[in-house]
């Protein structure tokens, strides 16, 4: 397509308009030349669309570390392909995702929403992620360009690291997306590097990214992040969002005609923006469907059961001749299948883990204690109704739970010059007698009304610094109702709401709770109940006050007595499994005591019956640990991520995850690679040839397995990940596989790439702490 003829066909105006949002979620469709609307969404683990609720329900996929979890890049793939379904099913034609910062510390906030300490394997599953999606003719943004791996400040911090960390570490998984993957777009971050913002960092995105890596997308920044007008424009950005509000449009558009910014740079990135559309379908007819059809129930559960990984199994697993279950922790019976921000979707079901495993047995189920700081969003079908000023009706919207959210568009009919208030309105038959426990979460006034009586009418505030807090994490108000058991009680919450430049901004929900025996009672209960079965299993869970966008974490403690609990249980029943419903590591003082442990990560829409599958051995757990896993916070060597006079400084180098581990002589509660399954392997031998390595391996076990054989390669420096492959074999068959190695394995950056010559040695190993076999090669 000749896109400079298109060019030569729109004025400056119309140029600089395509360069903001039109909205919070799309571009500006240009008729005249057949451009439509181009229209983003969040990701990464489903697509959420326009708007922010669930009357549009999204298939919600295990979070990114459990994909990355599986190592298996073909399985991520197919993931992708997915979500480019669900992507233009939505009418989106650019995914916000895959986020490729790293585990840098294991208190960054978005941990869950990240691959893996290792830049390799970031990279790895980032492009088959990239390849999946854009292979259904939806762009991609890999993100956040560049170091940016921790919440605090984000908006602010600037990251102080060396040339050669960058390129070796935090570039290294951008560079494989954009030269290996053909990534369409880069979504720019919020921090600097090195003294300037990522917006306006020419280095970074024209020298690097559009320069040496020739990338021809298009660059976005992070919602807000560009604030400035020439330095922005200069520096690389093609587009910021949202719109149509911000620093550019008139203003960038007085710089190019006073000659502060040169008209071919506003060319060059409406260039892109054109080659974006042509690639996504949205200029001059849609890319044709494939029209294979991906069942998104059974794939969702596939990649949870593949990214679950047991870290401790005395034999117990996989259950057999189990009569009774005893299921326990408020995470069994809502199971967190998501972390919070921007990674929300609202999926048609969830499959609690409660729900899946009474399915395979009589289970009973006790709550033990409940560490949830917030109460839970009512789960009773809802009704969003939309309010003039004279209280009119504007249009109504039906909910699946009581939780209102809308960011940018507001649903169809509802103008939002007219719109004034939202009231949300459910009923709930109670089923227990005594006080229970309503509560708004959100910002502004509220009034909550129960059957047609006040019992709460305040103005909430929002305290700290980041507004995005007021949608993704706003304050709790609770208020205590007398309810009787049988009757059915009409709730309403009624919020002053508007549109603000055009953009819609309203999210309140509300929560409720049972009378509460106390938590002494629930955890004599669950003693007891545990006492009575054949085997428990507890599970555990980190809360959205832990594990969200926005903050990072201030320890790795489980939240509440849930620990406690882990051990009350344990006592009473030897035969007790702990499942870790986590994104990111957690300490675990009582491993020795349970009979296994498994960590489900955030597993998505499917949590329950991928549970019940592995626990009772209909498939096996896939994973091995992305990450590296502490025994204590204060054992972890890296763990800043708070600024210091505006600062983060990277002084570790390369050293993060696994390699910092091994250089600090500490021993973790697992290491990275680590991951049982249900059967043995042996690793016979092991052969090299330059660059490639071949291994054969061997399940000497009873079942059929996978086994994902790691080869890492070292010098005097240290170990680092060089390769891998997943293999499968039944009982007592042998599989050979090669793996090849990139030339990156063997360089290192010095105003340049250079091939470190000498001797490396190479380990086919089960983890990084369980090499199995070694060879020596010469480059």
């Amino acid at each position: 397509m000749d896109f400079d003829e298109l060019l030569s066909r729109l004025d400056l105006s119309t140029k600089i308009r395509l360069l903001t949002g039109a909205d919070m979620w799309s571009l500006p469709p240009i008729p005249e030349i057949g451009l439509d609307r181009l229209v983003m969404s969040d990701g990464p683990i489903g697509v959420r669309g326009e708007q922010w609720s669930s009357a549009d329900p999204s298939i919600a996929l295990p979070s990114p570390t459990a994909l990355a979890a599986s190592w298996d890049v073909d399985l991520v793939r197919r993931a992708g392909r997915l979500l480019a379904r669900e992507a233009r099913r939505k009418g989106v034609h650019v995914l916000l995702a895959p986020t490729l910062n790293l585990h840098r510390s294991p208190l960054g906030g978005r941990h869950f929403e990240c691959f893996s300490e290792d830049p390799y394997l970031t990279g790895e599953i980032g492009a088959a992620y990239v390849e999946g999606v854009q292979e259904g003719g939806v762009g991609t943004t890999p993100k956040h360009y560049v170091a940016n791996d921790f919440e605090t400040d984000r908006f602010t911090a600037n990251v102080v690291v060396d040339d050669r960390t960058l390129r070796e570490v935090y570039l290294r998984p951008f560079e494989r997306v954009v030269l290996g993957a053909g990534a369409w777009g880069v979504m720019t971050a919020y921090n600097s590097v090195n003294g300037t913002t990522m917006t306006e960092h020419a280095d970074l995105v024209n020298g690097v990214l559009k320069g040496e890596w020739g990338f021809d997308g298009f660059v976005v920044s992070d919602w807000t992040a560009v604030r400035s007008t020439e330095a922005a424009a200069m520096g690389g950005t093609d587009v910021a969002m949202p719109g149509p509000s911000g620093p550019w449009g008139e203003r960038l558009e007085a710089a190019v005609r006073e000659g502060r910014v040169p008209e071919s740079v506003v060319d060059d990135r409406v260039r892109r923006i054109l080659r974006l559309a042509e690639r996504v379908g949205a200029l001059r007819g849609p890319v044709p469907d494939d029209g294979a059809p991906v069942d998104g129930v059974a794939l969702a559960r596939e990649v949870a059961e593949r990214g679950f990984t047991l870290l401790t199994n005395d034999g117990l697993l996989p259950l057999r001749d189990v009569r009774t279950l005893a299921v326990i922790g408020s995470a069994a019976g809502e199971a967190r299948v998501m972390g919070g921000g921007s990674a929300q979707v609202f999926p048609g079901r969830i499959v609690s883990p409660l729900a899946g495993l009474a399915e395979r047995a009589e289970v009973r189920y006790a709550v033990g204690t409940d560490p949830r700081i917030r109460l839970s969003p009512l789960a009773r079908p809802a009704t969003a109704v939309f309010l003039d000023e004279a209280g009119g009706v504007l249009a109504e919207q039906p909910l699946a739970t009581a939780e209102a959210r809308w960011l940018g568009r507001l649903p169809p009919g509802v103008d939002g010059d007219r719109l004034k208030a939202v009231r949300l309105r459910t009923s709930y038959p109670a089923e227990v007698s005594g006080d229970h426990q309503l509560s708004v979460a959100g910002v502004g006034a509220f009034t909550v009304t129960v059957n047609g009586t006040a019992v709460f009418d305040e103005t909430v505030e929002l305290a700290g610094g980041d507004p995005a807090m007021a949608f993704l994490s706003p304050p709790e108000r609770r208020v205590r109702v007398p309810m009787t058991a049988g009757e059915t009680y009409e709730l309403t919450v009624t919020h002053p709401a508007g549109a603000f430049g055009g953009m819609a901004f309203v999210s309140f929900t509300l929560g409720h709770a049972v009378p509460s025996p106390g938590e002494e009672e629930l955890m004599a209960e669950a003693v007891r109940v545990a006492g009575e079965c054949d085997v428990a299993v507890v599970v555990v869970a980190t809360t959205p006050e832990v594990e969200s966008e926005g903050f990072d974490r201030t320890d790795l403690a489980l939240p509440g007595r849930q620990d406690e609990l882990v051990r009350a249980v344990a006592a009473a029943n030897p035969r007790t499994v702990v499942v870790v419903n986590a994104g990111s590591p957690v300490e675990m003082p009582w491993t020795e005591e349970v009979a296994a442990v498994l960590l489900t990560w955030f597993p998505g829409q499917e949590a329950g019956t991928a549970l019940a599958r592995v626990l009772f051995g209909d498939a096996e757990p896939g994973g091995r640990l992305p990450t590296t896993w502490p025994r204590r916070l204060e054992d972890a060597p890296v763990t800043n991520v708070t600024p210091v006079d505006g600062v983060v400084p990277y002084d570790e180098g390369a050293f993060i995850g696994y390699r910092a581990w091994e250089r600090s002589g500490r021993t973790p509660a697992f290491w990275f690679g680590h991951g049982l399954g249900y059967t043995t392997w042996s690793y016979d031998s092991i052969a090299a040839e330059g660059t490639s390595v071949t291994v054969a391996v061997t399940n000497t076990g009873p079942r059929p397995g996978r086994e994902v054989v790691q080869i890492y390669v070292s010098d005097d420096s240290g170990r680092w990940l060089g390769g891998f492959d997943v293999v499968e074999a039944d009982p007592g068959e042998t599989v050979i596989t090669t793996v090849f190695l990139p030339e990156r394995a063997f360089q290192t950056w010095s105003d340049g790439w250079r091939t470190a010559e000498g001797e490396y040695t190479l380990q086919a190993a089960h983890s990084v702490a369980d090499p199995r076999l070694s060879v020596t090669v010469k480059i």
